[in-house]
């Protein structure tokens, strides 16, 4: 699989592209407009051929095989060769540089470095040729004075051309790497501030979704509380006037109440846990999660481990939800685990919260819980909206582990 040709518009740094167009367009300028073009003993259409070559080679990278990646990097090292042995006309590497500008797009940092000391050696090699073709000039018997001044200064301005373009080029990739840094920072702060309006739009949002369940809760203690109130006197005023006439009736009438009694109970208990608003009603969290366990216990005869190492006390928000993450965990044990063994570790240090829960019962296939599941999906939002990390470890037979990290309040 290779790479489409790159124009400016698929291609991932286009001022890069155009930077290595412009050194190119740069070297050919220097080969047939330099100042050393007429101490060429060839044709100047022989290097700039391979120029063109490499131009074009830049129009197609390898992006999977290494073997064809090294032999496109291969190709590249021998139109430089080809273009700067023997040849005068540009000084400084320009193709060198977009050799390594193009081996940033192939290779990974390894591949880069090697690419890097590749066109390092060239150069310096290109270096040492020139200069001894420099010296030979200009210690050639029966030179006279006025070509040998004429020659230096050719030389001169050429090297003057060539590092001016180097200042010019070093130039322009520290204004290029100041702009890509600003615009990484400016992008993380971007971020950054559309997360925490996600936090805040979530938190509002629950806020909603709570007064909306307290106004249908409010209805239907409207509804069906007061429906069975309403029942459960009328039985007890029918008791009472039949308890001396009717004892055995005014007996059947008692039981009934009792019954209604007993549904308009469990009504106003789950009403009330609903309603509430702050389920630790003034306890530590610590207390709580006791409270909790005490309940697991009764229920399922299981008395889980539990370890609570606090660095500070929690803020109430995060106390709340490290509160229903417990309970939704231990629901989720009694109603689908079978466990009869199950842990709780909750730990805090200068810089994290650490929740733990695991059970040895039954476990489930994580990638069918991704989608479905109320009580998971509750938990996966609390954890968001407080811009934590929820793990869920489980494989079926082999028990389950929930691990929340949040950050330190």
């Amino acid at each position: 699989m290779v790479r489409s040709a790159i124009t400016p518009r698929n291609h991932p740094f286009p001022s890069l592209l155009y930077l290595e167009w412009g050194l190119l367009l740069l070297a050919i300028a220097m080969e047939l407009f330099g100042p050393l073009r007429e101490l060429l003993t060839r044709s100047p259409l022989l290097p700039i051929m391979p120029l063109v070559l490499f131009g074009m080679m830049g129009l197609w990278l390898p992006s999977q095989s290494r073997l064809t990646q090294w032999l496109h990097i291969g190709g590249q090292v021998g139109l430089i060769v080809v273009s700067t042995f023997g040849f005068v006309g540009h000084i400084f590497p320009f193709p060198h540089l977009i050799m390594v500008f193009r081996s940033a797009l192939m290779f990974g940092v390894g591949g880069r470095g090697l690419v890097t000391a590749i066109a390092f050696l060239l150069f310096i090699t290109n270096i040492v040729e020139r200069t001894q073709w420099i010296l030979q000039r200009l210690s050639a018997p029966g030179a006279t004075v006025a070509e040998m001044e004429a020659f230096s200064r050719q030389i001169f301005i050429a090297f003057g051309i060539t590092f001016s373009a180097l200042f010019a080029l070093s130039l322009l990739m520290i204004l290029l790497l100041m702009h890509t840094l600003l615009t990484e920072r400016q992008n993380r702060e971007q971020v950054a501030a559309a997360n925490q309006q996600l936090r805040d739009y979530a938190l509002r949002i629950e806020f909603l979704a709570m007064e909306q369940e307290r106004t249908r809760i409010a209805r239907e203690i409207h509804d069906s509380l007061g429906h069975v109130l309403t029942a459960l006197n009328l039985q007890l005023e029918g008791a009472m006037k039949l308890a001396r006439l009717r004892p055995e009736q005014s007996q059947v009438l008692l039981k009934e109440a009792k019954a209604l009694g007993s549904t308009a109970l469990r009504e106003v208990r789950q009403s009330v846990s609903t309603l509430r608003s702050n389920p630790l009603q003034g306890k530590t969290l610590e207390e709580a999660i006791a409270t909790l366990i005490q309940d697991f216990h009764r229920t399922t005869q299981i008395q889980p481990h539990v370890e609570v190492q606090l660095h500070q006390p929690p803020s109430l928000e995060v106390s709340v939800s490290l509160y229903r993450i417990v309970q939704e965990g231990l629901t989720n044990i009694i109603k689908h685990a079978a466990a009869t063994t199950v842990t709780i570790r909750l730990r805090s240090d200068p810089t994290q919260l650490l929740l733990h829960i695991a059970d040895d019962g039954q476990g489930f296939d994580r990638a069918a819980s991704q989608h479905s599941g109320f009580g998971l999906q509750g938990i996966r939002e609390r954890v968001t909206v407080l811009n934590g990390q929820l793990q869920i470890d489980s494989v079926v037979g082999q028990g389950c582990q929930m691990t929340v990290r949040l950050p330190s309040s």
